[in-house]
């Protein structure tokens, strides 16, 4: 007994001693951001920014700075550059380089991307049913970025009859995407001036065209009509209120177009018959503060998943087309049940999406009957949503599945059998088998004795009688619930011991509306502090220690990276910081920047004072102090348009004079890229490959 107490301690000891020096931060020094103080005082609230110079984009100065950054960088991380290589290497390994998607029928083609070897992006084709059809090129993303250092397909919409194809390309990863039209008879593309556009939809038939246009702020704020045979373009409506985006779609029927326009809170759905083209949008509901709505069509019917009269987490509704305010219940509201999003239309069956206990379900409801019924899943924690389903007329209903060890799957039921069949399933190459990996599900107790639920994964061989270095990953904004997804990339972790868990913290969707609304304005404070206490917890229950604790967020993700590393700094021992909104209060007050005034709903108007000192107690970069930091690898893109770059290298610039530890800073700015980082399929690994390398070498595991 005494014996086994004593091994005991010595592996707590052990566990909790600091990781052996893994970063150079002799030489070189970091580069130093030249302090240009700037008053930014609101609300008698004295704040001086001696960084705010760094918004001059083009600025030589600040380009020069960030090179700079970059390469201080890539020198403190150069003794893992073997690691980062070999990570790189594997993680390619498991990919299969020549692979083709699975292919979505539509009148009489099967349409589908694939990759080639050595090449970065994917190719679009189609081809026809018709035995013995040859392959149709349709883009080749490839040969088409030319001298351009980023590419992207925004919308993708082949008409009605199957004429005419309408796509989007951003190329700086700006999120700007300009709209092009192809023949699919000849690939010829047709003479247009249309410019950027932010949604596309096509009338009925090939001639008509709607598209959505931003303001200056990247606010989708108005929808258009373009006639191709007489080049005509009508301004159909404008949406003036700064809280609002709108987009346009069509009913899976095609009966309708449908504009639809949406604050965080309230939504409106305006519609026109898509076979008129000189038909105006009629609003369908209005617009009820608070009250969400989303519209599909059925059979002369109109159906609505909709919040409204109390129903928190949605329910769905029907009325005749011709009078939808004549609204007849077809599914309850269920207060355990949210329903999420739109409806997947079909000439028999609907299928909505639902998520009870933090999980995602698929539900089949069936005209005929009435009745309606859950899709089987085969794990007990996943990863699911509607897939590719481009027919009207058909009873199979393909999906995509996931979990933490099962890759990508697209499964197709027939709503009419119950039949399932695999359609395709992403082969993980490199040795992998799932079988080697233990999946998991726990609930932790906050400080207020909430129940959060986390996802585990890690090696089924994995040690668990001590403590194991942990990467924790959290997000916890908009009411986004964050995916039980697989990664062949993470892989590689794994495979070196480290645990992953995802903190399904509040103000997430995983379970309900109130779990959202417990995680924003006011009480954003939730969210921190749920994360904190997922980690604590994790401490307390011995799946790892302070010192074998990473973590890692992404944009508002990265707010939260910056708020619980104030809170907490001595819990985690490494973070990568991805496009992190950490300058809150500088951003939300200044109007004219990309998607803010938007946001005012998500974390409150900093023009009114009470919501200012709601945003002031955590914004990161205004609660920066002495105190000695993790290891950080803060990440930006120049081109970004959600998260400007110089949030990121403001927050790393101010961090510096203040850190009072020993730990690495870094920096490193994508230059060619926007929020999603690189496009390129090999730069995207690589960079993971950097990340995965920072962390490995800050938890002296680099050799």
């Amino acid at each position: 007994m005494k014996s086994a107490l004593l091994r005991f301690l010595l592996l707590m000891c052990a566990a909790y001693l600091p990781a052996r020096a893994a970063f150079d931060l002799v030489t070189p020094k970091p580069p130093v951001a030249a302090k240009k103080p700037k008053d930014v005082t609101v609300h008698e609230d004295r704040r001086l920014d001696d960084f705010f110079w760094l918004r001059e984009k083009g600025n030589p100065e600040v380009v020069s700075y960030l090179e700079r950054e970059n390469a201080y960088t890539e020198a403190v991380l150069a003794p893992a550059k073997e690691l980062r290589a070999a990570l790189y290497t594997e993680m390619v390994a498991r990919i299969k380089e020549d692979d083709t998607s699975a292919a979505v029928p539509f009148l009489g083609y099967n349409y589908y991307t694939r990759t080639e070897k050595n090449k970065q992006y994917p190719i679009y084709c189609r081809k026809s049913q018709k035995a013995g059809a040859a392959e149709e090129v349709l883009l080749d993303l490839n040969t088409m970025i030319g001298a351009n250092t980023y590419i992207a397909v925004g919308q993708y919409r082949v008409s009605d009859d199957g004429a005419r194809l309408a796509y989007s390309i951003d190329w700086t990863g700006y999120r700007q995407y300009e709209v092009f039209v192809m023949d699919l008879a000849t690939h010829a593309l047709v003479p247009q001036s249309v410019g950027k556009v932010s949604s596309l939809e096509w009338g009925a038939g090939h001639d008509v065209l709607y598209y959505g246009t931003e303001n200056d702020a990247k606010r989708s704020d108005q929808l258009h009509r373009w006639t191709l045979s007489t080049g005509k373009h009508e301004l159909l409506y404008e949406d003036k209120d700064e809280l609002y985006n709108l987009e346009t779609g069509k009913s899976r029927d095609g009966k309708f177009v449908f504009c639809h326009t949406e604050s965080k809170l309230t939504t409106e759905v305006l519609a026109l018959a898509a076979a008129d083209p000189a038909a105006k949008f009629t609003s369908l509901l209005g617009r009820s503060e608070n009250v969400k709505y989303f519209a599909e069509h059925h059979d002369g019917k109109f159906y609505f998943v909709t919040n409204r009269d109390g129903a928190k987490n949605y329910k769905v509704m029907a009325a005749p087309d011709t009078a939808p305010t004549q609204q007849a219940e077809i599914i309850p509201h269920n207060p355990a049940i949210k329903i999420e999003g739109g409806l997947e239309m079909f000439a028999r069956f609907m299928v909505l999406a639902e998520r009870e206990g933090g999980l995602p379900h698929l539900r089949a409801y069936d005209f005929a009957t009435g009745k309606s019924s859950r899709l089987a899943m085969p794990e007990a924690a996943y990863e699911v949503s509607a897939g590719r389903n481009w027919a009207y007329d058909t009873d199979v209903f393909r999906y995509d599945y996931e979990s933490l060890v099962r890759p990508p799957t697209v499964y197709a039921a027939n709503l009419a059998t119950g039949e399932r069949t695999l359609v395709k399933q992403t082969e993980v190459l490199g040795g992998f088998d799932a079988k080697n990996y233990q999946s998991e599900r726990r609930w932790a107790t906050m400080r207020d004795g909430t129940k959060v639920p986390l996802s585990i994964v890690y090696r089924a061989d994995l040690d668990r009688t001590k403590p194991q270095p942990l990467w924790l990953y959290g997000y916890g904004s908009y009411g986004v619930s964050m995916p039980v997804s697989f990664s062949s990339s993470r892989v590689s972790l794994l495979d070196r011991g480290l645990i992953y868990v995802i903190a399904h913290i509040r103000g997430g969707g995983e379970l309900g509306e109130e779990w959202r609304e417990a995680g924003r304005m006011e009480k954003k404070m939730n969210t921190f502090n749920d994360f904190v206490d997922c980690g604590q917890w994790l401490v307390d229950q011995h799946w790892t220690t302070p010192a074998q604790l990473v973590t890692s967020g992404g944009s508002a993700g990265g707010l939260l990276m910056g708020a619980v590393i104030n809170q907490r700094p001595d819990l985690f021992h490494a973070a990568v910081v991805q496009v992190p909104f950490v300058d809150v209060l500088n951003t939300m007050l200044d109007a004219t920047l990309p998607l803010t005034t938007e946001e005012y709903i998500e974390w409150g108007n900093p023009n009114i004072k009470e919501q200012y000192f709601w945003m002031r107690a955590y914004s990161p970069y205004d609660n920066l102090k002495a105190a000695a930091y993790p290891h950080l690898l803060v990440n930006v893109s120049y081109n970004d348009s959600q998260v400007p770059y110089w949030e990121g290298t403001k927050y790393l610039a101010k961090i510096r004079t203040l850190d009072t530890g020993h730990n690495a800073t870094l920096l490193h700015a994508t230059m060619g890229a926007g929020h999603g980082g690189a496009a390129g399929r090999y730069d995207a690994l690589y960079d993971v490959s950097r990340n995965y390398a920072f962390f490995l070498q800050a938890l002296g595991m680099n050799q």
